[in-house]
């Protein structure tokens, strides 16, 4: 136990914390995809309102899509600009 110092320790949990934040990727592709699935269903049942449609579904998924970006930015900044290690 002697070998493992301060700044291992939080570089090891900065690395598995990363790995949890990436962990909230899937939460944005599951609704995309059945964002998208929906925009297809209601195409198919009135292909007047494609315009519509679409335009709704895009600014959805542009919303569902900034968790997943959130989450790489926080995993980014805990691998490369990890602002703990100066905390020691």
């Amino acid at each position: 136990m002697s070998n493992i110092t301060n700044e291992g320790l939080v570089l090891a949990f900065s690395a598995l914390g990363a790995g949890i934040a990436m962990i909230a990727g899937l939460g944005p592709g599951i609704g995309q995809g059945r964002a998208a699935a929906a925009g297809a269903e209601a195409v198919g049942r009135n292909p007047g309102a494609r315009g519509d449609i679409t335009a709704t579904m895009l600014l959805g998924q542009a919303v569902a899509e900034t968790t997943g970006l959130y989450s790489l930015v926080i995993a980014l900044i805990l691998i490369f600009a990890n602002p703990l290690v100066g905390k020691l």
